[in-house]
């Protein structure tokens, strides 16, 4: 069976987005700190359209990340909108015409909604819970991984079922005090075994093995 897979970024304090996150704001108060080290790499910047980049130690990293996923999950946080019912003119999220995940996509929400494609990314809606939406992205990806997007909520709800395979934090070295934090409702039942430690410009890379 396919590995369910994390990679976020989180401040040394726990948090995957800062206090006060907004349509404004998405990721809070002093939240896009956290990416700093990534945006400056190219191996994130060519599948995003932008040209130049950093050559460093996270390139590998970030490529194993991207490497062998069929699939992603996303919570409605993350692909945006706001809160309640998505209303006759809906939000058709934070990346344009041309997103940049090129695999089929599963948002997680509490309304129904058809699904959107926008270029090659078919986002489809899901109602009825984190198992539904680990099924459907399993399918669609066939042989490949599944990764989980964010936020904080949807990553803490699977880790807490047990689900989750692989989980890599990439630590920036700041301090947000507040916002989206993760392990929120995850108990001591669920076990880490770690894979790999590496220092990196601007970020320490955390992998684990998840039981």
């Amino acid at each position: 069976m396919s590995k369910l897979r994390v990679h976020i970024s989180v401040s040394a304090d726990g948090y995957v987005a800062g206090p006060n996150q907004s349509e404004a704001d998405p990721l809070g108060e002093g939240g896009e700190s956290l990416h700093d080290w990534v945006v400056a790499l190219k191996a994130w910047r060519e599948p995003h359209g932008k040209e130049g980049g950093e050559v460093n130690e996270s390139t590998s990293v970030m490529e194993e990340a991207m490497a062998g996923v069929g699939a992603e999950i996303m919570g409605r946080g993350k692909f945006g909108g706001g809160p309640g019912p998505w209303g006759d003119d809906p939000w058709q999220g934070w990346w344009g015409e041309d997103p940049p995940f090129h695999i089929p996509v599963f948002v997680l929400t509490h309304h129904e909604r058809e699904p959107l494609t926008l270029s090659d990314t078919t986002f489809t809606f899901v109602t009825d819970g984190i198992e539904s939406a680990l099924e459907q992205a399993r399918a669609a990806a066939g042989d490949k991984d599944v990764t989980i997007g964010g936020g904080a909520d949807a990553i803490n709800q699977y880790l807490a079922a047990g689900l989750v395979d692989e989980l890599e934090l990439h630590v920036a070295p700041i301090v947000l005090g507040g916002g989206a934090r993760l392990f929120d409702g995850v108990g001591p039942e669920v076990q880490l075994e770690q894979i790999r430690a590496l220092e990196a410009p601007g970020v320490t890379h955390l992998k684990y093995r998840v039981g």
